[in-house]
This record gives C-alpha cells, sequence and structure tokens, in this order.
C-alpha cells in the first residue's frame, strides 16, 4: 500500500493517523494514455501513486504538450494546488497501466492539521520540486538542443534507472522527448541518431540504452 510504503510522503505518520487515512481513501487505477487530473480545473483530493509512471505537462497555446516532470512510485499528484487553494497548473496522464490512492480534501488538510511533522515535509517537498522546475526553465533557456537532449536523457535514467537489458525503464515517444527538450521532433530524431552513431546512447525502437553517462554530461555541461 502506498501510504506505508519507505519512501512515500505519508511513511512518517503514526500508524493510528495511517489507518484513519487508509479507511478514507479510494483505490484507483487509470489505463495506459488515461488523464488523471486535467489542468485548470479544480482539486478535491490529491493522488499517491502506488504503482506506475504518469507525466504531468501543460498545453501551449498550439495545442503541443511541453513536459514538466513524471511522477513515479509514492509520490503524490495534485497536492501543490489543494494546498494554494488555485486550479490545477498542469495535466497528469498515465504512461502505463497506473494505480494510486485517492485521498480526499477533507482528509488530506485533517492529516495536515494534526501532524505538524507531515507538514513540514510536504513543504520541503513543495520547494524541491519548484527548485527543479527552475532548474528546467534556465536549461531550456541557456543551453542548445543537444545539450538539452543529453541532459533529459540523464534526468530519465536517473528517474527509472534501467530494466533488464539496459534500456531506460520508461517508453517515450520521440515526439514526447522533443516536448520535453522543447524542440521538434524532426530534431531529436536527427539528434539521436548521431549520438547513437557517435557510440554514446543504442536505441531500439522507442527504447533507448545510455552507453556512455560521461559523455552525456559533458555534452550537458554536467559537472559533479
Amino acid at each position: 500500500m502506498c501510504l506505508s510504503h519507505q519512501k512515500s510522503t505519508f511513511s512518517d505518520l503514526s500508524n493510528d493517523a495511517k489507518d484513519e487515512l487508509s479507511r478514507l481513501k479510494t483505490c484507483v487505477s487509470f489505463r495506459k494514455g488515461q488523464v488523471i487530473i486535467h489542468e485548470g480545473a479544480r482539486p478535491q483530493g490529491v493522488y499517491c501513486i502506488h504503482r506506475g509512471k504518469v507525466k504531468l505537462y501543460t498545453m501551449g497555446t498550439e495545442g503541443k504538450e511541453q513536459i514538466i516532470r513524471f511522477i513515479t512510485n509514492s509520490e503524490l499528484i495534485g497536492y501543490r494546488s489543494l494546498l494554494s487553494d488555485e486550479a490545477i497548473s498542469a495535466s497528469a496522464t498515465a504512461l502505463e497501466d497506473t494505480f494510486a490512492c485517492y485521498i480526499p480534501k477533507s482528509s488530506f488538510f485533517k492529516v495536515i492539521e494534526e501532524n505538524p511533522k507531515f507538514s513540514l515535509k510536504l513543504l520541503k517537498m513543495s520547494c524541491h520540486e519548484l527548485g527543479e522546475a527552475g532548474k528546467m526553465i534556465t536549461s531550456l533557456a541557456q543551453k542548445n538542443v543537444k545539450e538539452r537532449l543529453a541532459e533529459i536523457l540523464l534526468i530519465l535514467r536517473a528517474t527509472f534507472g534501467e530494466d533488464e537489458e539496459g534500456y531506460l525503464d520508461i517508453s517515450l515517444t520521440r515526439e514526447e522527448i522533443a516536448n520535453m527538450v522543447g524542440t521538434a521532433t524532426e530534431s531529436v530524431i536527427r539528434l539521436i541518431s548521431e549520438l547513437k552513431k557517435d557510440g554514446y546512447i543504442s536505441s531500439k525502437g522507442k527504447r533507448i540504452a545510455v552507453s556512455d553517462r560521461g559523455a552525456l554530461q559533458q555534452i550537458a555541461n554536467i559537472f559533479e
């Protein structure tokens, strides 16, 4: 159950608080491609992802997606809009069959009011997400397309890891990758071919494997 998972935002709650949330939550599932929350809607609760992969994105003026980030196991969706009492700033869609816990607004706020440590954890999490969003904006503004692509591939590897064959454990279309990079799909296809030719990555259909992490870090101007 996502409420008791070690990495869950709710993991530090007392057993009584977890039991109460378990009674109030609802287990929900989403098929691959199904929208979980819509940009502009008013949130009535939060989702805690139990198993699956979700993309967060906004729609541009021309109807083009701008992928902001991904949500994986034990992460929350919709909590910042709920806390700020604002409309949801980004849509969320399941990238694969996804299972989640839905916690109503009243139950979520009750946990916040009764658990100061949980409130602080939410604050830290929100600040971290805003910081990461700021880094992404800076990257889009200051790096060229090849540098951004290399950085995105490293982010995907760090977020999802690799499957047993060494490919990134997430399947994205070239268009979705282009939406993350902020460029045309044709440019991403060309650059992926260049990186593959240079031996920095390998690919099989939609699947991509990072063959030379150090080279991608150099291209992306990331220094540890």
